[in-house]
């Protein structure tokens, strides 16, 4: 019985290791009759032969008959390592030291490339490390540029062009492309010209007594587009039923989108201002439009109390944001998911972190003459023409974290994500405007001279910046565009200079009284004014690789505001002017006339 009952059980044993062994036997028998016909001698040399002769066949490189086998090893395997890194599992680490050194391998043959590299140490040293800087510094939303200092603005060239019919009210640039729309209905396409290589040619061996006047820079005008009143109450028209009042150009040169009266946000397509689309989310007047740095996501805002933020590329709707309790009138956005508004007269700024579905609060008007009781009035100023603010109407982003906001009151304020209050204020930084005759302010035909108000300081109309760069650009309707610069410690706003200073006239500085000569100097604008009428905005671009050849700036006027008709300038024009600022050259040195070696750029001629 114990036999029977044991005797299956050791068979059974003995079987289950039998099964398991037996597929090593059979791998065994199969290795071994092919190691023994190939290399008898070394059967496990063979697999690294061919793994090099395999690395050999895919790098393609030639092997000379001078070189070892340890440096042919050594190269191979380098490149084994660079296509397994490639193709096989990584670390993190690994790779972002693979990307950063052909990043860097990148960079370094872009610099190389460039005419003022001519010393590799240089290039090394300078160059490259200030470029990788810059791209580091970008990626994070700090200012890293200071060109402020680099713009000869006494040297500015311009040149102008008129619209017969209504003011200019906004204005888009994406060069060599100009965009402004009119409050006559219409959208237009302006090509700029290039900037001329020889100023003043010789042709000659006798250097002229007088050099030829420059040539012309004016824009020509590509195409335009013209709102359709009586399309009203079609909803489907993709165009505009009134008058487009502000326009933005994507960055890519694909698209144009305008605002208007008629609540409808129209996307063109930027090549012929064909309309692609309209949309009617708004509820009222579209005010302002931002396109996120680098890409087709657009911001938009409305007197409707709304931000909405659109997808060009698939031509959708995303999402609104609510919170501002009064009218919006300007947004400006970066490269982040960001961007900031301004309510009129419920005076704040909001910063809006589109992911987080949160904002950021800026309160502005507490104190008289800045945004805060600390920003005191400064000695120099009659607290009497001091004005509360009463409405915040511009915004333009510095970087990520900084921005500046203009009102009516004429107050430039610098912000900060980290602070509720302004950091810095500039009152009154476009002057004042010139007091009213005592019969101009009472009807008595001997009237009082106490019963003649101070004179009021000029709102800010418009307000741009470079965007991670120090520069800041300023309108009203003082006859200039005026330039300020971030402080280093990015704490202050400081003056630059004026463009559009007339020769013979007198733009007074800061604070002050605007001062001309001639027929209309009583009006606050004098006759030989460059920029006459209210500048109601500006864009500009930078000329050259990164900007070496100076700055381009576009400054639209009219002789209404964009939004209203409450201020009317008779002496105003309806068009644009165009600055050409050219960057100072520290290399060169004044001439033996006394001449500034920097002056290489002419003023054109205008078509008044």
């Amino acid at each position: 019985m114990s036999s029977f009952f044991t005797a299956p059980g050791a068979q059974k044993k003995r079987k289950r290791p039998a099964a398991a062994e037996a597929p090593k036997k059979r791998l065994a028998t199969t290795k071994a009759p092919r190691a023994a016909t190939k290399v008898p001698a070394k059967p496990a040399a063979a697999p690294k032969k061919r793994a090099i002769e395999r690395d050999e066949s895919i790098s393609g490189s030639d092997v000379e008959s001078g070189e070892s086998d340890d440096d042919f090893r050594g190269v191979s395997g380098s490149d084994q390592g660079s296509d397994e890194s490639d193709n096989e599992g990584e670390t993190a680490a690994e790779k972002r030291l693979r990307l950063a050194q052909r990043y860097l391998e990148k960079t370094r043959k872009e610099v190389e490339l460039d005419e003022y590299a001519f010393d590799a140490e240089e290039i090394d040293r300078d160059l490259l490390a200030e470029r990788l800087q810059e791209d580091v510094a970008e990626s994070k939303g700090k200012v890293y540029r200071r060109l402020a200092s680099e713009l000869n603005i006494g040297q500015a060239s311009h040149t102008q062009f008129r619209w017969n019919s209504g003011s200019v009210t906004s204005v888009a640039v994406c060069a060599p492309y100009v965009y402004t729309t009119t409050k006559d209905g219409y959208l237009t396409k302006w090509k700029l010209q290039d900037l001329p290589k020889d100023q003043w040619p010789q042709t000659t061996r006798r250097k002229p007594k007088k050099p030829p006047a420059p040539p012309k820079t004016r824009p020509e005008r590509v195409c335009f587009a013209k709102a359709n009143p009586s399309k009203a109450k079609d909803k489907t028209y993709k165009g505009h039923t009134g008058a487009p009042i502000t326009v933005k150009a994507s960055q890519d040169g694909k698209f144009v989108v305008t605002g208007g009266v008629d609540r409808r946000l129209v996307v063109y397509n930027a090549a012929d201002l064909t309309p692609i689309r309209a949309f009617t989310q708004h509820r009222d007047i579209v005010t302002g439009l931002a396109f996120r740095r680098g890409t087709n996501q657009l911001f938009s805002c409305s007197k409707d109390r709304t931000v909405k933020v659109w997808s060009l590329d698939e031509l959708a709707y995303v999402e609104t944001l609510f919170g501002h309790q009064d009218e919006i009138l300007d947004v400006d956005a970066l490269a982040q998911e960001r961007c900031v508004s301004v309510g009129a007269r419920d005076r704040t700024a909001r910063y809006w972190k589109v992911p987080e579905e949160s904002q950021l609060v800026f309160r502005g008007g507490s104190g008289e003459g800045g945004s805060s009781k600390k920003h005191k009035i400064p000695a120099n100023i009659d607290p009497a023409s001091a004005a509360h603010e009463g409405s915040m109407e511009r915004v333009a982003m510095i970087d990520d974290e900084i921005f500046v906001t203009g009102s009516d009151n004429g107050d430039l304020a610098l912000w900060s994500i980290q602070r509720k209050k302004a950091l810095h204020v500039v009152p009154r930084a476009h002057g004042i405007e010139p007091p009213l005759q005592p019969t101009e302010a009472s009807a008595d035909e001997v009237p009082d001279p106490s019963v003649v108000p101070a004179p009021q300081p000029r709102g800010i109309t418009a307000l741009r910046t470079i965007p991670y760069s120090d520069v800041i650009l300023s309108g009203s309707w003082d006859g200039c565009v005026r330039v300020w610069r971030l402080s280093e410690d990015k704490r202050k706003i400081e003056v630059v200079g004026v463009l559009g200073e007339a020769p013979g006239s007198t733009i007074a500085t800061t604070n002050g009284v605007r001062k001309g000569k001639g027929k209309g100097a009583e009006k606050g604008q004098a006759k030989g004014d460059l920029v006459r009428g209210i500048v109601n905005d500006i864009a500009m671009f930078e000329r050259g690789e990164r900007g070496r050849d100076g700055l381009c700036v576009v400054a639209v006027t009219g002789k209404e505001m964009r939004l209203g008709r409450w201020k009317n300038i008779k002496e105003g024009r309806c068009g644009a002017v165009i600055f050409e600022v050219p960057k100072l050259d520290l290399k060169k040195k004044p001439d033996e006339n006394g001449d500034d070696a920097n002056g290489i750029f002419g003023e054109s001629e205008s078509d008044d």
